[in-house]
């Protein structure tokens, strides 16, 4: 997808921590980054290079979409998906800041609603980007204002809306700077503890299923960050190892797998799932949280995004 998505990156900040922070376009950058937009049949007129980038960024948020028609229902059942998920990587990444953009992605749903075919469309795109859990851009925080203006606009009828109010309740928990979720975790010895129970100034909630690549992958990451480490060993860190699933049998036999220092346990009663206290479609999933058990990082793969948390 050569520059565009390169810019497009910078829509996979901080706040969700799965994904990746991206380099976020400079002002010398973004004539090259229109130029390089796909053909979709809708023209996308250049900020003034004299413009300095905050200025080019208030220009694209302004009007990136001039030439778009938005009531054009038949556009979308013609233009190729994978470029046109480009182009709005691209408006996103040249018009915001992480901070505003889900205000720009909450206008821009807006604008959706002069036609049923074209706000499901882009709430498809919005899912695909910002919530699938292999997409490298997901960040809930910008997938909820996509979610709330088509739940709010009266065009979905009831069945409709049930997939999306679901993904609301989901995505609506344990967000970043909102206090986790508490739950009950049982022990290989028989106790059981929940998450507010365990003081420390920081406590990494590590999700993670028996035989999984990806969680072991994850596991001695955090085993070779010295400053994971160092935390653990003057416990100002306590990692929490959850598994949440019913096969106790595979737990069982896989408990040894962590360290001693760590706090492994499982979910006895299902209640993470039943009450969707979590969202547990991708696992492994690491959420770093504070003292008072507010969230600073949702469902996080990446241990350097954490190490850079914790130093700041």
């Amino acid at each position: 997808m050569a520059v565009a998505v390169v810019a497009a990156a910078s829509v996979a900040c901080g706040a969700q921590g799965r994904v990746s922070k991206g380099v976020e376009p400079k002002v010398e950058q973004s004539a090259k980054v229109v130029d390089s937009l796909p053909n979709v049949a809708f023209r996308v007129q250049r900020a003034s290079q004299m413009l300095d980038e905050a200025a080019q960024r208030e220009y694209y948020a302004e009007h990136f979409w001039d030439e778009y028609d938005f009531a054009d229902s038949t556009f979308v059942a013609q233009v190729d998906n994978t470029l046109m998920m480009q182009t709005l990587l691209t408006a996103v990444a040249l018009s915001t800041t992480p901070e505003t953009t889900p205000d720009y992605l909450t206008k821009l749903m807006q604008r959706t609603v002069v036609s049923k075919p074209v706000m499901q469309y882009f709430l498809t795109m919005g899912e695909e980007l910002f919530y699938d859990p292999n997409s490298p851009y997901r960040n809930d925080e910008y997938y909820i204002p996509m979610l709330r203006v088509a739940l709010e606009s009266g065009l979905l009828d009831e069945y409709e809306r049930l997939p999306y109010e679901s993904d609301l309740r989901i995505v609506s928990q344990n967000r970043v700077g909102h206090v986790a979720n508490d739950f009950e975790l049982t022990l290989a010895s028989g106790q059981r503890i929940s998450l507010y129970d365990i003081e420390a100034d920081y406590v990494l909630l590590f999700i993670s299923n028996p035989g999984c690549p990806m969680c072991r992958d994850v596991k001695e990451a955090i085993l070779a960050s010295q400053l994971l480490s160092d935390m653990v060993e003057d416990e100002s860190l306590k990692i929490v190892v959850l598994y949440p699933d019913a096969d106790l049998d595979a737990w069982h036999a896989a408990k040894g797998d962590y360290p001693a220092a760590w706090i492994n346990g499982y979910d006895a009663e299902q209640t993470i799932e039943a009450e969707e206290l979590y969202d547990l479609k991708a696992i492994p999933s690491l959420y770093l949280l504070d003292a008072e058990k507010r969230v600073m990082l949702k469902d996080c793969v990446s241990v350097e995004l954490i190490e850079r948390v914790l130093l700041y």
